[in-house]
């Protein structure tokens, strides 16, 4: 398989990247990111509003549920408070397999993708359109016998249908035991227009597209699943810390939640 990266065209990952400060990323893409928050500045409070909400739920699930293992598909380029290094913060001995198919994230998450000497961390490099490869390479590192939590963090919105990515986040979830988490945030409907305007425009400009979802299509993926509270909100509103203002959290165009597998 070719890991050739084209820096040709803008990537949603190295924007995003951009976006949250990283320094994996291109002029094509801080090209792309800067004509994004031109049209729409908010971009930026939605892509670390995502990353919070990830870093909160992760903490739940760790010191409120007792998750221990994490697979963490469409992980994106790596930032600050990847996924394991908030779960080894509060539980050293975490265990955690990546997943992502992007040549770029490739080169940087085996160096930089690190673990602390009582658990693991370990990247496959496979697609969200093969579930059942994924699980399959995930036994390796993980003991799929025991709760682990699914992490779905901003990639859904890549799939183009709907009923595909419900099926997709299905089968995945299939082959995890009860007592496992599911942990979903993606771009939504509803809430910022300027936003849905932004990202239906950029949909159209021939790069990577990602498609936002009306609220009730983000609730169908925990269907059969036991929503932990308040469900699926506005990432902002699920278990926010308090803020050192004292002002109440606002709410963004990306809803999210976190669900127990009976």
């Amino acid at each position: 398989m070719s890991t050739r990266i084209d820096t040709s065209v803008p990537h949603s990952a190295r924007i995003w990247n951009y976006w949250l400060g990283g320094k994996d990323n291109y002029a094509v893409d801080e090209a792309a990111g800067d004509a994004y928050t031109a049209v729409f500045p908010g971009i930026v409070t939605i892509a670390r509003g995502s990353r919070a909400f990830l870093g909160r739920s992760i903490r739940y699930l760790v010191r409120e549920a007792g998750v221990r293992q994490f697979l963490d598909v469409g992980t994106g380029l790596p930032t600050v408070d990847n996924t394991h290094e908030v779960a080894q913060r509060h539980a050293p001995e975490a265990r955690i397999v990546y997943v992502d198919n992007d040549p770029l994230v490739l080169t940087h998450a085996r160096a930089l993708l690190t673990s602390s000497p009582q658990g693991a961390t370990a990247y496959e490099d496979l697609s969200l359109a093969e579930p059942e490869l994924i699980l399959q390479a995930a036994a390796r590192t993980l003991d799929l016998t025991r709760p682990t939590a699914l992490i779905l963090s901003g990639i859904l919105g890549h799939v183009a249908d709907h009923g595909r990515a419900v099926d997709l986040v299905r089968r995945l979830l299939a082959g995890l035991p009860s007592g496992s988490y599911l942990c979903v945030n993606d771009g939504s409907r509803g809430t910022d227009p300027d936003y849905e305007a932004a990202q239906d425009g950029y949909n159209e400009t021939g790069a990577v597209p990602y498609f936002l979802r009306p609220v009730p299509e983000i609730e169908a993926y925990f269907a059969g699943l036991e929503l932990v509270e308040p469900g699926v909100v506005s990432v902002p509103l699920w278990h926010p810390d308090p803020a050192p203002d004292g002002t109440e959290p606002r709410p963004i165009g990306q809803h999210g939640g976190v669900a127990r597998k009976p």
